[in-house]
């Protein structure tokens, strides 16, 4: 990386932006705010150019909150050496300028600025991404939303029915099943219910290939004594079921069309890559040339939602295979606070929460999955842990193993002389 001469504060903004320009003597040089449009952003780019006298590109570091966004990809396209900085220790830079706590957008750029300049080790340089992980993000974000979306329009059906046709919430656990979508169509109150044929039900149940209940249970159920609700609250109940019921449908399909997708990069991924052997005189085939992807995959309790988020939201890290800044995102590093006689360690708050959740969901299927990740889960609960911080200690186990399998390039091996040794104390001592 190139010695930085010149550094510069971008305060980013929904429509626009301020920038500041100090120089190696931490003089300001300019100070200007730009729109966020494509001819704002271009005129920024210009207008460094000609604060900068010229510099070469790299040696221009910018500093702004956010590590990616349209500002960012248009500072890196231009060749700048752009820096991110977590908002929370901007606050803390700001104290240096505002003991009082004043704020405004050009003292902020200027705090950016300037912690460039005097401490860059606390910025974490932003480097161009593979556009393949830029859309695996968007796609594992969209995934997300709607899931929430799913849960948030089945809880609603959930309680319109149960004001006229609580038998339907009674049979179906997951109202967005195909299953129960197609039954609801046939039978969507339960005069139609008791309409339908017999024949009916049991064709449905084999097109959806449902064994756990036979046509005769089913219709037995959905036909005992209903509600007596008046007529007129029972139709309305019904068309709000309808409308809502369309909706489902279109985020059934989308969230089946996002698991596509993230199946179809996961297996671009999972392609041959060259990684280190290493030191040693390996077996034939002991090592293979195995991608990331390929190596995530084969660890207990690691689906494909759970690496794809590991890639999307902490690629970098993954890359540089480092494990301390994985269990910081992932939520699995305690924070200690001590101060004389005082000492309290206490659970990390500040953390990505899409990656906190996949940690938390792929500990808790490594301990049903994995025997040595179980033994750790119970040895922890029989001392006395809650059932989410010991889950928190076996997913930042997970994680440091992880980190020592790519940093191999070998594949999870439950048989493996080492697996279930102790790991170094600080991977063992998560909150």
């Amino acid at each position: 990386m190139a010695a930085l001469n010149w550094y510069v504060g971008v305060d980013w903004g929904g429509n626009s932006h301020q920038v500041c320009v100090l120089d190696e003597a931490g003089t300001v040089r300019g100070q200007r705010a730009f729109a966020h449009s494509g001819e704002g952003l271009a005129a920024m780019a210009a207008w460094l150019g000609e604060m900068v006298d010229g510099a070469p590109a790299e040696t221009v570091g910018v500093a702004i909150e956010t590590p990616r966004g349209p500002v960012v990809e248009s500072l890196l396209a231009h060749g700048l050496a752009v820096h991110a900085i977590n908002p929370r220790q901007l606050d803390r830079f700001r104290d240096r300028y505002s003991p009082a706590g004043a704020k405004d957008d050009r003292r902020d750029a200027r705090v950016l600025a300037s912690a460039l300049r005097t401490d860059p080790h606390c910025l974490r340089q932003v480097a161009v991404a593979d556009p393949a992980i830029v859309e695996l993000r968007e796609w594992t974000r969209m995934r997300e939303e709607l899931k929430r979306d799913r849960v948030r329009l089945t809880n609603r059906m959930r309680d319109l029915l149960w004001r006229y046709y609580p038998e339907f919430n009674r049979v179906m656990d997951d109202l967005a099943a195909p299953w129960a979508m197609a039954l609801w169509k046939r039978a969507p109150t339960p005069a139609a219910a008791r309409g339908m044929r017999l024949s009916s039900y049991a064709k449905l149940l084999k097109k959806h290939r449902i064994r756990r209940v036979d046509a005769a249970t089913l219709k037995d159920q959905l036909t005992r004594q209903p509600l007596n609700v008046d007529p007129a609250a029972a139709r309305a109940a019904e068309t709000h079921v309808r409308r809502l019921a369309k909706r489902l449908a279109v985020v059934v399909e989308q969230l089946a069309e996002a698991d596509a997708h993230i199946d179809g990069f996961l297996a671009r991924l999972a392609v041959d890559d060259p990684v280190p052997v290493p030191d040693g005189d390996p077996q034939p085939g002991q090592y293979k040339e195995q991608r990331d992807a390929t190596i995530l995959r084969s660890m207990p309790g690691a689906g494909r939602i759970v690496v794809a988020t590991l890639f999307a939201e902490a690629d970098d890290a993954l890359r540089r295979r480092d494990y301390h800044a994985l269990r910081c995102l992932c939520g699995t590093a305690a924070v200690t606070k001590q101060s004389g006689r005082y000492r309290v360690v206490v659970r990390r708050l500040a953390v990505h929460g899409l990656l906190r959740d996949a940690a938390y969901h792929w500990a808790n299927t490594a301990t049903q999955n994995d025997p040595v990740s179980r033994a750790k889960y119970q040895a922890l609960r029989d001392r006395g842990h809650g059932h989410h911080r010991a889950l928190r200690s076996v997913a930042d186990r997970l994680l440091y193993v992880a980190c020592a399998m790519l940093h191999s390039g070998t594949l999870f091996d439950p048989h493996h002389a080492g697996h279930g040794r102790r790991v170094p104390r600080v991977a063992a001592e998560a909150a």
